[in-house]
C-alpha cells in the first residue's frame, strides 16, 4: 500500500514575510563607517543625526528688497544708507535711513522688517539714494529668523532611513561632511539551470537568455549593496552545494534564481538542506510560490523562483523588505492606495495574487491581457501591483489596493 506524502500547508504572504523580518530584525548589520556626505545617498544611516548649529544662523533677508525699521516707515522717502549683497556683512541700520538688500543677505542690526523690492520706489538725487515705502511692514516681515529651520541640538536624521537627496542636503545645511553609515551589505548572486545562455552569446534549442542576472542585480543595485556574481550553476546537486559553500564564505545574504521548486532538476533546496537550515519554503503567493528561505553558516539565504516575473515579484516583496531590515531600516511596507479597478478578475485563487496593472488617464487601473509568470514585458508596461486577497474576485469599479512600483523599486 503506497504512502501519500503530506506537504505542511502554504505560509501565507504575511507569515512568510514576519519570518524574514524577525530573523532580519535579530541579526541586524552592527559595523558602521564614516563616509563623506557628498557620497552617503542611498546609504543607510547608522546613528542619529543632531544639528551642531542654527539654520540660519543668523537673521536674514527672505526678498530682495530695502531693510527697515519700521517705525521710521511714513510719508518721506528714506536716504539709501547702505548696500548689503549676500555674504557679506553690512553696517548697523542708521535710523531714518534704508538699506538695499538682496536675498540671504544678513539683516543690519537694528533694522526689523524687509519690504520686497516690488513695493519700493527707488529715486536718484543730488543728496544721494532715496527709497518711498509703498507698504507699511509688520516688524519680522519678509526675515528669515535665527533657528527657524533647524535649531542647535535639533534631531534631524534618524538612525536605520536611508538616505535620499533631502536628507543629504538638510546635513550639509548644518555643516556636516560626513555621515555614519552601515557598511554595505554584501550579497552572493548565482543562478541556476542547463537552459541559462548570456546575452551576446548564440542561443542553443531550447535555451533562454539570463534576464534574471540582469534584473536581480540592477535591484540590488538600487539597494546599495556589495554583489559577488557566481554566475550559472549547472544543474546538479554536487555544483551547486559547492557554491552555496563558496558564496557562504564571504557574504551576509546568498540569493539563488531557479531550482527551488520540486522537479528531478530543483536541486537548490536539497543543495540548502544539506548544507545549512531550510527555514521556510513555498508562500501561497502567485507568481512566486516556490520562495525558499534559510540559513548558510552565518549567511542568509533566499532562494527565488526561475521564472523572470515571479523572481521579480518575490524579491520585492520579500527580498527588498528582508535587506533594508538587515541593514537597520524599519520602515519597509511600501505605501499602497486604493484605486479603481477598470478590468474584471473573476477567477478567484487560493493564494494571495499580484497582478500587474497600470494608470489610465481616467484614474484607474487597467489589468495587463496576460498575467504569466514568464512574461516580463508585463512589469515593464505596468505602473505596480494590484494585490489580490485569497479568494478574492473583481469587477470593474471595485476599489483594489495598489502598489506603485515607485514605492518598491
Amino acid at each position: 500500500m503506497s504512502s501519500m506524502k503530506i506537504h505542511p500547508p502554504l505560509l501565507s504572504v504575511a507569515e512568510a514575510l514576519d519570518t524574514l523580518l524577525a530573523a532580519a530584525s535579530a541579526a541586524p548589520l552592527s559595523e558602521a563607517v564614516e563616509l563623506p556626505t557628498l557620497l552617503s545617498n542611498r546609504r543607510i544611516l547608522a546613528a542619529d543625526v543632531l544639528s551642531g548649529m542654527n539654520v540660519p544662523a543668523a537673521e536674514n533677508s527672505q526678498m530682495d528688497g530695502y531693510a527697515v525699521r519700521c517705525a521710521d516707515v511714513g510719508v518721506h522717502p528714506l536716504p539709501v544708507s547702505q548696500r548689503i549683497p549676500a555674504g557679506k556683512p553690512g553696517q548697523p541700520l542708521q535710523p531714518g535711513t534704508a538699506a538695499r538688500i538682496f536675498t540671504g543677505a544678513l539683516l543690519p542690526a537694528g533694522a526689523d522688517a524687509v519690504v520686497m523690492q516690488e513695493q519700493c520706489e527707488e529715486n536718484m538725487t543730488p543728496q544721494g539714494t532715496t527709497v518711498r515705502i509703498l507698504h507699511t511692514p509688520k516688524p519680522g516681515e519678509w526675515v528669515r529668523h535665527i533657528g527657524e529651520d533647524i535649531g542647535q541640538g535639533q534631531h534631524i536624521l534618524s538612525a536605520g532611513q536611508r538616505l535620499r537627496a533631502q536628507d543629504i542636503g538638510l546635513a550639509a545645511s548644518v555643516g556636516l561632511a560626513t555621515l555614519p553609515v552601515k557598511r554595505l551589505l554584501k550579497v552572493g548572486l548565482f543562478f541556476t539551470g542547463d537552459e541559462l545562455t548570456m546575452p551576446g552569446e548564440a542561443l542553443p534549442d531550447g535555451g533562454v537568455y539570463n534576464s534574471n542576472r540582469f534584473l536581480l542585480t540592477a535591484l540590488l543595485e538600487n539597494l546599495g549593496c556589495q554583489i559577488s556574481d557566481y554566475g550559472i550553476v549547472p544543474d546538479n546537486l554536487t555544483a551547486t552545494r559547492e557554491t552555496l559553500r563558496l558564496a557562504a564564505l564571504s557574504n551576509d545574504v546568498i540569493i539563488t534564481s531557479g531550482g527551488v521548486s520540486v522537479g528531478e532538476e530543483d536541486h537548490v533546496r536539497p543543495a540548502v538542506q544539506a548544507e545549512g537550515q531550510l527555514l521556510a519554503w513555498q508562500i501561497a503567493v502567485k507568481p512566486g510560490k516556490p520562495l525558499a528561505f534559510g540559513k548558510i553558516g552565518s549567511s542568509f539565504f533566499l532562494g527565488l523562483p526561475g521564472n523572470p516575473v515571479s523572481s521579480f515579484i518575490t524579491f520585492l516583496l520579500f527580498a527588498r523588505p528582508f535587506l533594508l531590515r538587515l541593514q537597520g531600516v524599519q520602515r519597509v511596507t511600501p505605501h499602497s492606495y486604493a484605486l479603481r479597478a477598470d478590468f474584471v478578475w473573476a477567477k478567484a485563487d487560493r493564494r494571495n495574487e499580484f497582478v500587474r496593472v497600470r494608470l489610465n488617464e481616467q484614474g484607474g487601473l487597467d489589468l495587463f491581457p496576460n498575467q504569466g509568470s514568464a512574461v516580463l514585458s508585463s512589469t515593464v508596461w505596468g505602473d505596480g501591483l494590484v494585490d489580490i486577497a485569497p479568494g478574492q474576485t473583481i469587477q470593474p469599479g471595485d476599489l483594489v489596493k495598489f502598489i506603485p512600483f515607485a514605492e518598491i523599486l
